[in-house]
C-alpha cells in the first residue's frame, strides 16, 4: 500500500512541477524538486517489490527494508521538497539522513534476497 500511494503522489508531485511550478521556481529549485520525485518514485517501485516478496516469502525478512524506504522518501525527498519551495538551505542538511535510510533499505534488501538465493 505505501509503494502505490507513494508512486501516485511521485506522479501527481511530477506533474505539478511540469506544468504549475515550471514558472514559480528557479532552475535550482526545479532541479531539487524533480530530483525529489525521481527518488520518491524510485523507491516507490522499490516499496512494492519490498510487498510482493514480503508476501510470498514471509514478512518478517522484509520489513526493515520496507521501513527503512518509507523513512527514507519522508526524509530525503520531504527535506527536498521543503527546500525547493522554501529556500531554506538548512533545510539540505537533513536529507543526508534519508539518503542513508535508502542505503540501509538497499542493504536489507540485499541480505533478505541473499536468503532466497540459498
Amino acid at each position: 500500500m505505501a509503494g502505490s500511494g507513494f508512486g501516485f503522489l511521485a506522479v501527481c508531485l511530477g506533474a505539478f512541477a511540469a506544468h504549475a511550478l515550471k514558472d514559480k521556481l528557479d532552475a535550482y529549485s526545479l532541479g531539487v524538486f524533480q530530483t525529489a520525485v525521481q527518488y520518491q518514485f524510485f523507491h516507490s517501485l522499490a516499496l512494492l517489490a519490498v510487498g510482493l516478496l514480503a508476501l510470498t516469502q514471509g514478512a518478517d525478512a522484509w520489513k526493515g527494508a520496507g521501513y527503512c524506504f518509507i523513512f527514507g522518501i519522508l526524509i530525503f525527498s520531504g527535506s527536498l521538497y521543503a527546500l525547493a519551495f522554501t529556500g531554506v538551505r538548512v533545510l539540505g542538511a537533513i536529507t543526508p539522513i534519508g539518503g542513508t535510510a535508502f542505503l540501509a533499505g538497499w542493504i536489507l534488501f540485499f541480505i533478505s534476497a541473499s536468503k532466497l538465493a540459498r
